[in-house]
Parts: C-alpha cells; sequence; structure tokens
C-alpha cells in the first residue's frame, strides 16, 4: 500500500486487508511510536465529524506525526476553488490527504490531481476506513472473519457498501434486509463477486428477522445520510419495521454482536438502550477505528 491512494475497499486485496488488521492490532498494543515522524496528514473535510476526525488526529499524534484541519469555509472544495488546484496545492505543503466529502466524484478528482496519497474518509458512495475498523472489531470478538454471517439491516448507504465489500474479502455471508429500492446497487454487487473468497457470498433479503436469524454478527446504520436529509420522512416511512430491537437481536445467534458505526438514532434504526446491551460492542468499534486509521497511516507512509 505505500504511497498509494485509499478510495475503495476494492483498491485493496484480501492480502492487504489481513495486513491492515494484524497492523492494527500490533499498533492497539504498542500505541507510541515515532514511525510518522515529520510527516503532516491534511484533514479536508465538507462534512462534520466526531469518531473520523478525532481518530485520525490522534493516530497521527501518536505515530509521531502532525494534522492540520480544513473546514469548508476555509476551502469551499469545488466552489471557492477548483479541486483540482486544491489537491495540487496541498501536495506541495503536505505528506498525505484523508478527505470526507459529500460527492465520490469530487473525491476521485482530488486523488487524480494530489501527487501525494489520499484516503477516504468517508463520501457518499463508500467509507472504507469504517469498514476496515468493523473487521477488525469483529475479528477480535470472533476469533475469526471467514465462514461467520454478518446481518445488515438498513440502508444500502456509503458504510453498507463498504463492508459488503469488506465482508466478500473476508469469505463472510452477507445477509442484507432492506426495503425494495433500498438495497445494494448492481455495480456494488458485481464488484463484490469479483472480490469475494473461500465462501463469501450475498443474500439480498427484504425481511429483517430473515436476515438476523442465526447471525454471528447484527450490523445496522441510520436511514438519512448527510445530505438526504430532505428525504428524512419518506425514509421513515419506507424503514419502519426495520428497527434493530432486543427481539430482532435474539433471532441471532446467542453470542452475536451488535455493530452500528454511530452516530446512531435511538428510536429509528437502533431502540433505545441497546447501545448498552450486553451484546453491544459499538464503543469498541469507535475505538478501532483510532488503531485502524493507525494502520493506514502507518502502510501508506511507513
Amino acid at each position: 500500500m505505500k504511497h498509494r491512494d485509499l478510495l475503495s475497499i476494492a483498491d485493496l486485496s484480501a492480502e492487504e486487508v489481513w495486513q491492515l488488521i494484524k497492523g492494527a492490532m500490533a499498533l492497539k498494543r504498542a500505541p507510541g511510536s515515532d514511525l510518522l515522524s515529520g510527516k503532516v496528514l491534511a484533514l479536508l473535510f465538507e462534512k462534520p465529524s466526531l469518531r473520523t476526525r478525532v481518530s485520525f488526529e490522534v493516530a497521527m499524534r501518536q505515530l509521531g506525526g502532525h494534522t492540520i484541519y480544513l473546514s469548508p469555509q476555509e476551502v469551499g472544495l469545488g466552489k471557492r476553488e477548483p479541486v483540482a488546484d486544491v489537491a495540487r496545492v496541498l501536495s506541495r505543503y503536505v505528506d498525505i490527504i484523508a478527505v470526507r466529502t459529500f460527492a465520490h466524484s469530487d473525491l476521485q478528482l482530488l486523488a487524480q490531481n494530489a501527487s501525494v496519497p489520499v484516503i477516504n474518509a468517508l463520501d457518499d458512495y463508500e467509507h472504507p476506513c469504517q469498514a476496515l475498523a468493523d473487521l477488525l472489531t469483529i475479528y477480535e470478538k470472533k476469533g475469526k472473519l471467514e465462514g461467520l454471517t454478518l446481518a445488515y439491516v438498513g440502508d444500502g448507504n456509503n458504510v453498507a457498501r463498504s463492508l459488503f465489500l469488506a465482508a466478500m474479502h473476508a469469505g463472510m455471508t452477507f445477509q442484507m434486509a432492506a426495503p425494495q429500492g433500498y438495497g445494494l446497487d448492481e455495480a456494488t454487487v458485481a464488484t463484490g463477486h469479483r472480490l469475494a473468497q473461500g465462501g463469501a457470498r450475498l443474500l439480498r433479503l427484504t425481511s429483517p428477522e430473515a436476515a438476523a436469524s442465526g447471525a454471528d454478527i447484527l450490523y445496522t446504520d441510520v436511514w438519512t445520510s448527510m445530505g438526504q436529509e430532505a428525504e428524512a420522512e419518506s425514509r421513515r416511512r419506507a424503514f419502519a419495521g426495520y428497527q434493530v430491537d432486543a427481539r430482532l437481536l435474539s433471532l441471532a445467534k446467542t453470542d452475536a454482536i451488535l455493530m452500528h458505526p454511530m452516530p446512531a438514532h435511538y428510536g429509528e434504526e437502533l431502540a433505545p438502550g441497546m447501545e448498552a446491551s450486553p451484546q453491544s460492542v459499538l464503543f469498541d468499534q469507535a475505538e478501532n477505528r483510532l488503531h485502524m486509521q493507525k494502520a493506514i497511516l502507518a502502510q501508506i507512509l511507513g
């Protein structure tokens, strides 16, 4: 991965995914390092963030490097200044750029024009850093990935796409329940089939109960992502009955874990109190963003 972009889970091989998981585990055990001493990461963010911003900033600091945060007001990506010019200028100042933006096309344009590596810190199509941290969490809790069944209940959004592709790399069964018209797009499904390892497979369902039945992992995410606020009410109606609650979790295996990338909308996709369930690993997930971000930065820059 040295000096390469990370825009999609599909940019990685199955071997590289495992290298990142093992690297994150090692860095979790020994957090302090000067591995990236003198290196500078630019955080170019058009969307607000808690976990992504803090995990990248702390990751870079723990590896001996530095970060600079650039807000939408400071840059005006594609508005105040062309995306290509932003990429070329930042490449003269920093060693790597993490971009959190609305449009995948802007991310691609920035990566095409930057002479330093670019990381997708979330866009409207994928969230690869989240999915990689999720695999780390699952591996820590289950001791394996291949052969596990991951049930995803909810919208076929950026998190779902990256998680599905990561699951295919890992040889998992991905059982997704979504209302008609809200599932994974065909291009993502085709990419997943190309990446599939071992017994990896996709089951596309509309019943949350069918998806959760016998699952090792029950995963959900928001019904309305940033930039879709105008659709919030219609989405609440479409996803009525797709809330993950104690009843749905009880259909999974008795040792199943409950996952959500957060922030959670309690009372919508996740029933109030579920974050405190003994089966919840939500805050372990959040912590593992830090360790996986460190592994990504170390692999690309170190």
